[in-house]
Formats: C-alpha cells, structure tokens, sequence
C-alpha cells in the first residue's frame, strides 16, 4: 500500500492506495505548531482507522508547499512509519517537461496536478486548483508545463474584507439568493463567489487563446465543486488530482 501526502497551507491532504484504488483519503488542518511525534501518532490514527498497520505499507511519497513542516513529517513517516518518503522536489522523474524560467520554484502541488492531468486528461489543459491561492496552470499537448497564474483564494480574500474593513463580517462562503445582495452578508457572498466565477470565465478564456481551442478545463480543491455550479467553462472536477499525481510519481520513480 502506498501513503501519499499533500501539505498544502490550510489542509494536509492524505490518500491510502492499494495499487492505482485511492481506498481511504482524509484532509485535515495544517497546523504549523504541531511537532513530529504529534504528525507521527496522527499518521497512525489515520492507518489504525483504516484498519492498516504501519507493516502494511510499501512506500510513502510526500509534495509539500509549506517548508518548515517538510522535514518534520519527514521525521514522522521515518520514526513512526519506519517508511523515509520520496520527496517531490526538482530531481524526481515526473514524465512532463517544465518550462517555467526556474524550475525548482513550481510548487509541488502544482507539478503533482499537471502529472495527473497529462496521464488522465491529456493536454492542451487548464487546471485550476481552489487551495488557499487560486492557481490556473497551464499545460501543452506535448505536455510541456509552461506555467500560469496565481491570485489570492476565496476564503483568503473573505479574511482579507473581514480583517481591514472595519465594518465587513466574518461570514460563510455560500451561495445568495440573488446576486444583487441586499444586506451586507448577502452582498459579500455575491462578489465573492461570482466575482470569482467570473474571474475563472474570463481566465480561461484567456489561457484557451493561447493554448488553443481544444483545450480541456480541470479543477481541483476544496471549492471546485462550489465554483464549477456556477460556471459551465469547468469540463472536468477532479477532487483528489494532486493524491493521483502523487501515485503517479510514485509509479515513476521506483
């Protein structure tokens, strides 16, 4: 069985595969002050849960976006796991050629999702990934990764009002009745998430004249299911994308 991990900056994100079957996943919060043994005895929880045992692993493949939490989890997954993990950096294999001007500064995830992509979808593609940014990533036919774009996500831009607008509240990202809003809730909600809608239509509109008509729409992330209701440009809703590149890279790199 192979352990994927996914450390992102709000959700650690975990797939248990037997083979290419994704059997168990969890998301859970990252936590920055959490140490190794507390990352070690929950990596465990998580196993004992899915009725597995350390032994029952065969490997364990780690992306991580957060740096000062890779080697710690690192540590968990030697001392608890007794598994050291193959770690998605620059010099792992990944089957796709990255164009960006600096290589090694493309995120894990991002590389996990374009493998993926490539191997399930195909290119030309335009994955979108609804993390704690938004990126829109770009890859060719040829599977060629040229890069992309990156703005603020949704829940951080409703921190954002929420902490410099002395009148704005905390509120719940959740569809209003109209998009006009009529009280301050109701009006926050409608520029965020159609604000956002349109701001996907617009970028993928955009990345589609330079990656040509054919190209396919693939979202990933904790809103994808939220933004792609109110859009029809997202083809494709793919929830574990990255856990699936991860297993993907895994397979390469034995």
């Amino acid at each position: 069985m192979l352990l994927t991990i996914d450390v992102g900056n709000t959700n650690l994100t975990i797939g248990l595969y037997e083979e290419d079957a994704l059997l168990w996943h969890w998301r859970l919060a990252t936590d920055p002050n959490r140490m190794p043994d507390e990352y070690g005895l929950q990596l465990l929880g998580l196993l004992q849960h899915a009725q597995q045992g350390a032994e029952a692993l065969d490997g364990v493949i780690l992306a991580s976006v957060v740096p000062p939490l890779t080697g710690r989890i690192v540590l968990a997954c030697e001392q608890y796991l007794k598994q050291p993990p193959l770690l998605v950096d620059a010099g792992i294999k990944t089957g796709i050629r990255i164009r960006y001007e600096d290589p090694k500064s493309v995120g894990a995830d991002r590389v996990c999702d374009a493998v993926a992509v490539m191997h399930t979808y195909g290119g030309p593609a335009c994955i979108i990934d609804f993390g704690t940014a938004t990126t829109f990533n770009a890859l060719t036919k040829e599977g060629d990764y040229l890069g992309g774009a990156i703005t603020a996500g949704v829940n951080l831009a409703a921190e954002a009002l929420f902490s410099r607008a002395a009148k704005l509240p905390r509120i719940d990202l959740q569809r209003p009745p109209n998009v006009i809003g009529r009280n301050t809730t109701h009006a926050m909600q409608s520029g965020l998430l159609f604000g956002y809608v349109s701001m996907v239509e617009g970028m993928v509109s955009r990345f589609r004249a330079e990656l040509g008509a054919d190209m396919k729409v693939i979202a990933t992330g904790g809103l994808a299911e939220g933004i792609a209701r109110e859009t029809g440009v997202i083809k494709h809703i793919d929830p574990w994308l990255t856990l699936n590149g991860l297993r993907l890279l895994w397979q390469m790199n034995r």
